[in-house]
């Protein structure tokens, strides 16, 4: 049975990194902190003192292990880079906790990695059968294994030998012993933002981490764009072949936090305008529009304001649940949406319910959600999804389940309102979420504007690792290693 605690697209990683600033440490724990959103199960610095590296790497959240003055006194120098995880390719073990740290012939090397290679086993078992040695089940080693192969001069040269040998999604920062190095894939898929604090540069996920710690946004990596910063200021390194961008749209939906800013647009303004676009596509009487919260809480003000029918938090969200949650037995594993999720039983009772989340993915938590609305007295509950239906699985770093178990693959949308036991659902058009975003025309199949193949299966990179269940098969005792 799935988890049901899980049951939605899960953030990938954040990253973030800083050059040449005294307190280093402690401006990448706060980035890492507002960055916490992209992933809970482990955090990581390395710092570089001119002379040595220091690591932290711990589980948990950055809370539990970074706001000690022990540990940050420990991580000593001007630069560093840092990670939060939530594990797509790897299990969740400490050897796979990033950054990772190698001792190349050029130098400590350090990386961390947001993202997920589509041909990162296809590689690792080449480079196995050539000697390579693998300390981790993360597909960022295979990045580390072909930079430590290359038999380049410069490091920057060695990076860019190894991402010409690599697929899929992937923003990176690296820390050597003279640079720190950002890199955005060909597409774009995965997010970097470059900053400036007191004359020193950053680069992070997102730009709410710039925020935290009073730095300006500058602009954002571009799309195959290397940027390495060191003493002598910043050099922007384009390698790869030129291609239209495709980030993913998904950041947008639901990974990004609402005051983060992508593609120059606002998260918070792009989630209100799908909310307000689903109104037009899929109008219908009510009492309430209420959010499964937190984050269908924009969409659903958007609705309700184009809808003109009142906006209510009829869902109280506990902020406090862990990840690791126990679920012994079954009678337990069942209430596990109510230990997240509770009905504002006073204001439902006899109601009319428009419910707004941002996806479906097997369906298991909605049910849960509209069971307790039930019970609370529910006239009617009509459930709005402020995306697509997701029909096809991810590869780029979104941990989605297989396409036989996601709920709109397999299933109509009246098959999906029964099995939810809604009165009614709809999901937002793709052409509606292009709309909302912007684009008047909606979607061109011809040159789409986004990564949005969750909805279309029109996936951008090849899929190597796919190709073979074998293989996939093998990546599986992989990530179970103890």
């Amino acid at each position: 049975m799935p988890n049901l605690l899980n049951d939605r697209p899960h953030h990938e990683c954040g990253v973030f990194g800083i050059y040449g600033h005294p307190d280093a440490a402690a401006l990448t724990a706060l980035g890492l902190h507002a960055l916490q959103h992209r992933g809970q199960e482990a955090a990581g610095i390395v710092t570089f003192d001119n002379k040595h590296f220091h690591a932290e790497r711990r589980m948990g959240l950055v809370s539990d292990t970074f706001t000690k003055t022990s540990v940050l006194g420990r991580l000593k120098g001007q630069s560093a880079i840092g990670h939060v995880r939530y594990s797509t390719t790897g299990g969740t073990l400490l050897r796979n906790v990033q950054p990772l740290f190698a001792d190349l012939a050029l130098g400590g090397f350090a990386i961390a990695h947001n993202g997920n290679l589509t041909n990162a086993l296809s590689v690792r078992l080449e480079l196995v059968k050539e000697g390579a040695i693998f300390q981790s089940t993360s597909d960022t080693e295979t990045i580390l294994q072909l930079v430590a192969k290359s038999k380049k001069s410069f490091t920057i040269d060695r990076m860019i030998d190894a991402l010409s040998q690599i697929e899929g999604a992937f923003a990176l920062v690296a820390l050597t012993n003279k640079e720190l190095i950002g890199v955005r894939d060909p597409f774009g898929i995965r997010p970097l933002v470059l900053g400036e604090l007191d004359g020193k540069y950053i680069l992070c996920s997102e730009t709410c981490a710039l925020d935290i710690i009073g730095a300006k946004f500058l602009r954002e990596i571009e799309n195959g764009e290397i940027v390495v910063i060191n003493e002598s200021g910043i050099e922007s390194i384009k390698p790869f072949q030129k291609i239209n961008p495709r980030p993913c749209i998904f950041e947008y939906i639901y990974f990004s936090r609402p005051d983060s800013y992508l593609g120059g647009l606002s998260i918070y303004e792009c989630r209100k305008a799908f909310g307000k676009q689903l109104a037009i596509e899929s109008p219908t009487d009510a009492d309430y529009v209420i959010p499964v919260p937190d984050s269908g809480v924009p969409s659903a003000i958007g609705y309700a304001e184009h809808a003109k029918i009142p906006f209510e938090l009829g869902i109280i969200r506990n902020h406090y649940v862990g990840r690791t949650f126990i679920e012994p037995q079954q009678s337990i594993r069942a209430l596990s949406v109510k230990l997240k999720h509770n009905v504002n039983r006073a204001l439902i009772d006899g109601k009319k319910i428009i419910l707004i989340d941002d996806s479906i993915v097997r369906g298991t938590t909605s049910t849960k959600i509209i069971e307790m609305l039930r019970d609370a007295g529910a006239k009617e509950v009509h459930m709005r999804i402020t995306s697509p239906p997701i029909k096809f699985p991810d590869f780029y770093g979104i941990d989605t389940p297989i396409q036989e178990q996601l709920l709109s693959a397999n299933n109509t949308p009246d098959e999906i309102c029964d099995f939810l036991k809604a009165d009614s659902i709809s999901f937002l058009s793709i052409n509606g979420l292009y709309k909302a975003m912007g684009h008047s025309q909606g979607r061109d199949s011809k040159n789409p504007l986004f990564t949005d193949h969750c909805f279309t299966g029109d996936y951008p990179t090849k899929l190597s690792d796919n190709e073979s269940n074998e293989e996939f098969s093998q990546l599986s005792l992989l990530s179970n290693l103890e």
